[in-house]
Parts: structure tokens; sequence; C-alpha cells
């Protein structure tokens, strides 16, 4: 798939920086029970936000907004984190460390329109080795993988703890 030249199905979606006015509703987006094992509670997230900001480091978490209403949310990171198991791709990369829709609100093109407005995001970023953007996936997590393939992620063979990586070059 050609993303730049992708058509948003979704015309009112943007991506909104999470701030003390719509932490709450953020916090209250959920997937679905069987998919809690693959994507972190926003709250998890929005904590490690807070933590990574406080070590002067990198994290942008978004709300995800359809019009005013709360869809999903994402967050991505830059040199963020650093622990044993982390993918050596996450230290020269941008990262997308978690995306996630609402359960009420999966299966209408919210996902694809929501990561291309973030690859849109990122572009606008300094040229430089930063040229890549990473993600993972939990095995297991079919609609994750076929997304982030649909947009040219290819996997290369590291590993993040169990998940599997891949990257895009921009």
């Amino acid at each position: 798939m050609d993303n730049a030249n992708y058509e948003l199905k979704n015309k009112d979606l943007h991506l909104v920086k999470a701030d003390k006015e719509n932490f709450w509703t953020l916090m209250d987006l959920r997937v679905s029970k069987d998919q809690e094992e693959f994507v972190a509670p926003n709250s998890v997230s929005l904590a490690q936000a807070y933590d990574t900001r406080a070590d002067g480091k990198f994290v942008q978490p978004f709300g995800i907004w359809d019009g005013d209403t709360p869809v999903g949310f994402a967050m991505i990171g830059h040199n963020s984190e650093e622990y044993e198991e982390m993918a050596e791709v996450y230290r020269h990369s941008y990262c997308l460390w978690r995306f996630m829709i609402d359960q009420r609100y999966q299966k209408r093109g919210y996902g694809r329109d929501a990561l291309k407005l973030l690859l849109d995001y990122i572009r606008t970023f300094p040229d430089g080795v930063e040229s890549l953007w990473s993600t993972s996936w939990e095995p297991g997590n079919d609609v994750a993988a076929k997304l982030y393939h649909d947009f040219g992620f290819i996997e290369n063979g590291e590993k993040d703890g169990d998940e599997i990586v891949a990257v895009l070059e921009l």
C-alpha cells in the first residue's frame, strides 16, 4: 500500500496530544477482553509517558478522535527506553510504542486511518538516522500484523521480549 496517498475513510479523524484535559477520557478507552493480552491499558501507557518525560526523553501520547468522539489511543517515542530485552532498532528509530482502538469503534477503518495520521506526523520530524519507524506486536495478534504489513512494515528478525519487531523506512 502506498500510505502516502492513502485516503482517510473517516474524514474527521485527527490526533490530539494527551494532556490534563483529555487524560481521564483516554484512560477510559478499552480493547475487548480477548485483546487485552496484546496491549497495555492506557493508564499504564500514560504513566510510562509521564515517567519517560521526567527522564528527559521523547514520548508523545495521543488520543485518536473522530470529530468530538475519542475512538483510540497511540503513543510514539524516540530513544525513550532502555532495557535488557530491547530491540536494537529501537535505539535508532521512532517507535510506535502503543496503539489501540476502543472496542466500540473497531472494524470501522479507524486503525488504518490513525496509522496513516501517525506516519504523516512522524514524517514532519527531521531526517537523519531516524529514517525508520519501528513497532512490534504479540504473536497471535493477526489483526495488528496485517495492518502493519499493509503499510509496509517488515519484520527485521529482532524480538522485544516475545513480541515481533518490524520496521518501515520513511
